[in-house]
């Protein structure tokens, strides 16, 4: 035991423990050309063992942000390493890669070895469900930088696609049509301007809002998880003629699906096209929000776009319902060079 950095607010022997903990963990991420075992100074994957005859890496990063401070409030911390995944592998998907390694790091003011088992068994499960591998990560404790019980979580994914495969927009041409598919809810954007909502309208995270919720309480339905498309998406890609995929993160349509146009594109969204789910008409009766501001802050349902033309919809559409999601035709790409939402 090194007392002397104990006393200084860093207990090593619960960094073994941590380690000890999420081994299981880890390994229940493994799959094809994963490598080597925790504990290693650096995480491996044989990328020979794949085929891939001209393969293009493709990586992302990404953290939680302040939906965080709604896992703290609820005392909930099993799905934020989930969100953690999703916004990294969500990305490296719209290029058409396949998320391959994840790695994760944990930083915490004091270590608590359960609380970080259950963040990592959520980055965990948020690997299994996109098919990559967790291969390494870093845990730090770092007394005086988090308030107690509060901690900061962020990831890294690295995915490969044929170079011949890649998905960079080049292909979308004015006509294609949009399919969207759901969202879990607000996923792990705009939660600064969440929780002003909240606490401007004098309710707690812990508190119930039956108009729109039912029986639910505001923060657990607020901390649902990021949904992961990996898989489902994957088999479009395979199946479809896919021109361009956008993930709906910070800035929502607005932002996000002009990412994929050409200069001179613009979009028609058709709204009532799918579900705008009921927690953005609470965030938006509650932060008094105009309506087509919505859309430029939040994902209003809809996690990611794929566009296509519009005789693959329907076998798109088939494909994603078969997998379980919720699936439509929610716009076209149009010429106008503006972005339509009515």
């Amino acid at each position: 035991m090194a007392k002397t950095y104990e006393n200084a607010g860093v207990n090593l022997e619960a960094g073994y423990d941590v380690v000890r903990r999420i081994k299981k963990h880890v390994a229940s991420t493994a799959r094809t050309g994963s490598m080597g075992n925790i504990g290693a100074f650096g995480g491996m994957f044989d990328l020979a063992s794949l085929g891939y005859k001209e393969p293009v890496l493709v990586s992302g990063t990404d953290g939680v942000g302040t939906k965080l401070k709604i896992a703290f409030a609820m005392d909930k911390h099993d799905t934020v390493g989930i969100d953690a995944v999703a916004m990294c592998v969500n990305d490296v998907l719209a290029q058409g890669a396949e998320p391959l390694v994840f790695l994760d790091y944990v930083a915490v003011g004091h270590n608590e070895p359960a609380k970080v088992e259950a963040i990592v068994a959520g980055v965990a499960e948020g690997c299994r469900q996109a098919g990559c591998a967790l291969v390494g990560g870093e845990t730090a404790e770092m007394p005086g930088m988090y308030t107690d019980g509060e901690y900061d979580i962020a990831g890294f994914t690295v995915g490969c696609v044929e170079k011949s495969k890649l998905i960079d927009g080049t292909k979308v041409k004015t006509g294609d049509v949009l399919v969207g598919i759901a969202s879990s809810g607000v996923h792990s954007n705009g939660f600064s301007l969440v929780r002003k909502v909240v606490a401007d309208s004098g309710l707690k995270f812990t508190d119930k809002c039956e108009e729109f919720f039912g029986d639910k309480r505001i923060g657990d339905v607020l901390i649902t998880p990021t949904r992961i498309y990996v898989k489902q998406v994957l088999e479009v890609i395979k199946n479809c003629d896919v021109h361009g995929v956008a993930h709906i993160t910070g800035g929502g349509f607005d932002e996000n699906i002009p990412r994929i146009l050409h200069e001179g594109q613009g979009l028609d969204i058709k709204e009532g096209s799918w579900e705008i789910l009921p927690v953005f008409g609470f965030l938006e009766k509650y932060g008094n929000i105009p309506h087509r501001e919505m859309f430029n802050i939040f994902n209003m349902g809809i996690g990611m776009v794929i566009a296509l033309d519009a005789s693959e919809a329907d076998k798109a559409i088939e494909i994603l319902t078969n997998a379980g999601e919720k699936a439509s035709v929610i716009g076209t790409i149009t010429d106008s060079g503006v972005v339509k939402i009515g």
